[in-house]
């Protein structure tokens, strides 16, 4: 049986990822993504560079930690580059610079056209609280406090698991689904009692493969099918429609 939440009846905590499922952000990153890619593959190949593509982003990049999107992107390329350190700085041409030039670019993208927030995830948020639901915010991103606070909806979330607690607690990022868990573990239920709410394909392999009770696709960008094959139960394109609404 379904809630009026849309969810089955026995989800008692809802897990949502950040970028294209709670701000309009994803699309800034992948616009940082190409650009820092673009230039590198530039240098390295001339003008006959094969450019980064959207294909690029949702295979190699969307969902995962930053350093992993830019090892996954260089395999598909036969690339290799040094390792590096995360505290490389942004022209080093080494997996951790080549990551930390691409959120600089972020950065100012945000930093000149702001971040906006789906209202109707906000909505949906609003209502999964008012009928006793925990949550969380899963990201792999080292600025979701900082987004969070920028669209006033931190104190949406109970707990909070991104690149910064990631790190700090030694946890692979997606499509691994060990953020998800310990945001699970962190609000006191079972993975089976939670619902992953995801826009990447990498967030779906991680809710499938967490065995999560519920798995939903956010499809922002017209990739339904992929995010059925991926593991979705239920794919919508705006949160909305799946109730919730007084």
């Amino acid at each position: 049986m379904t809630t009026q939440l849309g969810l089955p009846d026995t989800i008692q905590a809802c897990l949502f990822d950040l970028d294209g499922v709670v701000t309009r952000t994803a699309v800034v990153h992948a616009a940082a993504w190409k650009e820092m890619f673009d230039a590198f593959l530039r240098a390295r190949d001339g003008d006959s560079f094969r450019p980064f593509s959207d294909d690029d982003y949702d295979q190699y990049v969307d969902g995962r930690p930053r350093a992993d999107g830019v090892r996954s992107f260089l395999a598909s390329r036969d690339i290799e580059l040094p390792e590096g350190t995360p505290d490389d700085p942004p022209d080093a041409e080494t997996v951790h610079g080549l990551g930390n030039r691409k959120n600089e670019l972020l950065l100012e993208r945000i930093r000149t056209d702001g971040v906006e927030a789906y209202e109707g995830t906000l909505r949906y948020l609003d209502a999964v609280r008012a009928r006793g639901l925990r949550t969380a915010i899963v990201s792999s991103s080292a600025n979701t406090r900082d987004v969070l606070r920028s669209i006033h909806a931190e104190d949406l979330f109970d707990v909070r698991i991104d690149g910064v607690v990631a790190a700090e607690r030694g946890l692979p990022g997606k499509p691994r689904p060990d953020t998800f868990l310990a945001a699970a573990r962190d609000l006191g239920v079972e993975p089976s009692r939670a619902a992953v709410f995801e826009d990447a394909l990498a967030g779906m392999d991680a809710g499938r493969s967490g065995h999560f009770g519920y798995v939903v696709g956010v499809d922002r960008v017209g990739q339904t099918d992929a995010l059925y094959a991926h593991g979705a139960d239920i794919v919508v394109k705006d949160l909305d429609e799946l109730g919730g609404q007084e």
